[in-house]
């Protein structure tokens, strides 16, 4: 994802409502500021249009739910962030035939309990408890 600095280009904070754009002129980034920190929604798309990543900040800092998308819009990977940034509950990849790729379980930022990883027809490869 593009980093986007809090300030504008005289360094005041910026607030508000944001989009970033790409040199062919395609949105690159939407989202919003609150004194120079991002919160809430935030979208990032590709150069050719297509969305690639969608997810939420609290103060500057990535939580929640997040979803990521290949440049032919198909779902990638799903996962979630604490307060702190860090990588937590079930997350997923998906290969690019849309079948699970992995799925697993994060505990403040590690690998916890049973990781399970997929071939492209969806069979079982590799379990691995953490």
């Amino acid at each position: 994802m593009k980093a986007v600095s809090g300030k504008d280009e005289k360094g005041n904070p910026r607030h508000g409502a944001f989009k970033d754009h790409f040199k062919n002129g395609q949105v690159s980034c939407e989202g919003n500021f609150d004194n120079g920190k991002k919160v809430g929604e935030w979208k990032y798309y590709l150069a050719n249009g297509n969305l690639k990543a969608i997810g939420h900040y609290e103060d500057d800092q990535i939580v929640g739910d997040w979803q990521w998308y290949r440049e032919n819009g198909e779902l990638s990977q799903t996962g979630a962030f604490t307060s702190d940034g860090e990588k937590h509950g079930i997350w997923k990849r998906y290969h690019t035939n849309g079948q699970l790729l992995d799925e697993g379980e994060f505990n403040k930022g590690k690998k916890t309990g049973l990781w399970t990883s997929y071939n492209n027809d969806g069979e079982v490869t590799k379990t691995k408890t953490y």
